[in-house]
């Protein structure tokens, strides 16, 4: 059986359905014997030629552009041909049986994308820019996945892979070299230099936090006791009736999630059934296990609560009478103001907003402070193109540095920091592909679309 990384792939790299233009991608050592089978003489190497596309039986199965790129210059870095025909399907597979028919096989799911990794072409964070640049819902996500791909993150990433490595070097020199006469790992400077990578990891964290917002979505949920305006509040953010609003208390009874863009925020938006501590209703009770359910997969929760029954002072009796989780950021607010007659607005007390989801009255407030949540305030010109895949690599590498630096400070000992070291060198390096399993490369290029 042939290798998988040295046969020759093909797909159909343009959407399902009608078009003016199909392309299908081949990628692979066979591509130029493909070329030729298909077209009836070879095609040069990055001309554009207009040619009659060919069965085994010499029957014209369309006409168009026939592109053809041979290692190592092209996507993938193998020998790369692309048929540029009409787009309707039955057309696209007449061809691609034909291209099947000559020896290739069908390309998975980011297998082009895959094997340009492999061959160098792309580092992984790079390979998945690509892959979000077309899933991309905004100008900001789309302008931030681009800056990825073309190596923005990446610079960034191995400059700081640089530092870890030129400080395990040094921390490891003065290991092996424990009888010279000053301590490297006593005098301070090792503690000093981890402590300043570590502060450089924490700020490209943050900014990676910002884009997988971006690429992602900032999910919230919306909770609070029944009536008190939750599914108002998603109607009002999702600027369309997206759940049913009545005055009778307990309407939503099931979770409902609605996906919008907020103003250039990709917004997952939760809205839960009311929460109270008793119930004997059978459905209500699945409502509200399946509101705590989405807790634990929220970055943020908006508790509303009726302004004419609660205040600032609230937030911890709320967040015990309804069982809320105790580590999930909270914003408190404290809707229908149009009715208590208290100015919309931020509390002067806690950390919260008084709104009204019916007037609209302190809404932009709240849209102002879901993209400071977000990371997403100011100007997007830098933001880089993340994932969570990213952001938990971050995270572990911060962790792994703070930790070395707090045993050499408690205990001196130089081993465990260059473990500390080491393993933070190894989290880093994930995010590049450095480092990486073959069950990371598949759950990652199994996302992408097939033909890219």
């Amino acid at each position: 059986m042939a290798d998988r990384h040295t046969d020759t792939i093909a797909a159909v790299a343009t959407p399902a359905g009608r078009g003016g233009v199909g392309i299908i991608r081949l990628s692979g050592p066979n591509a130029g014997a493909i070329a030729r089978q298909l077209t009836g003489r070879p095609v040069p190497a990055r001309r554009a030629s207009y040619r009659a596309f060919l069965d085994a039986g010499h029957q014209v199965l369309d006409r168009g552009i026939a592109l053809y790129f041979p290692a190592p210059n092209s996507f993938t870095g193998e020998d790369v041909l692309e048929l540029q025909g009409h787009g309707g399907p039955a057309v696209l597979d007449r061809i691609m049986a034909a291209v099947l028919a000559a020896g290739a096989r069908p390309a998975r799911a980011g297998e082009f994308s895959e094997r340009a990794f492999i061959n160098g072409k792309l580092d992984l964070a790079q390979a998945e820019a690509v892959a979000d640049l077309i899933a991309a819902d905004s100008h900001a996500a789309a302008g931030a996945a681009m800056r990825s791909l073309d190596g923005a993150f990446s610079r960034e990433v191995d400059a700081l892979l640089d530092q870890l490595v030129e400080l395990r070097v040094y921390v490891e020199a003065a290991l092996d070299f424990p009888d010279e006469e000053i301590d490297f790992l006593a005098e301070g400077a090792v503690a000093d230099r981890a402590v300043a990578l570590g502060k450089s990891i924490t700020g490209l964290l943050s900014r990676a936090r910002s884009g997988a917002a971006l690429q992602d979505g900032f999910r919230v949920v919306i909770a609070g006791k029944p009536n008190a305006g939750k599914s108002s509040l998603l109607n009002r953010l999702a600027r369309r009736d997206v759940a049913i609003v009545t005055d009778i208390p307990g309407t939503t009874r099931d979770v409902l999630e609605q996906s919008i863009n907020l103003d250039g925020l990709p917004l997952q938006l939760i809205d839960t059934a009311g929460l109270r501590r008793d119930s004997e209703d059978l459905i209500e009770q699945e409502g509200m296990r399946r509101a705590h359910e989405q807790f634990g997969r929220a970055q943020h929760l908006l508790l509303v609560a009726d302004d004419r029954e609660a205040g600032p002072a609230d937030v911890a009796a709320l967040r015990s009478e309804l069982s809320l989780p105790g580590d999930l950021p909270t914003t408190l607010l404290l809707n229908k103001c149009d009715l208590s007659g208290h100015a919309a607005g931020p509390l002067r007390a806690g950390d919260g907003l008084r709104l009204s989801a019916l007037t609209g009255d302190g809404v932009d407030q709240l849209v102002m402070r879901l993209h400071r949540l977000a990371g997403l305030e100011g100007d997007m010109a830098s933001t880089l193109g993340a994932r969570r895949r990213h952001v938990d690599a971050l995270q572990r590498t911060a962790r792994h540095v703070a930790q070395g630096v707090l045993v050499l400070k408690e205990t001196g000992a130089g081993e465990l920091l260059a473990q500390e070291l080491g393993d933070a060198q190894q989290a880093l390096g994930e995010i590049t592909g450095r480092f990486h399993s073959e069950d990371l490369l598949g759950a990652i290029f199994s996302s992408f679309c097939i033909g890219k």
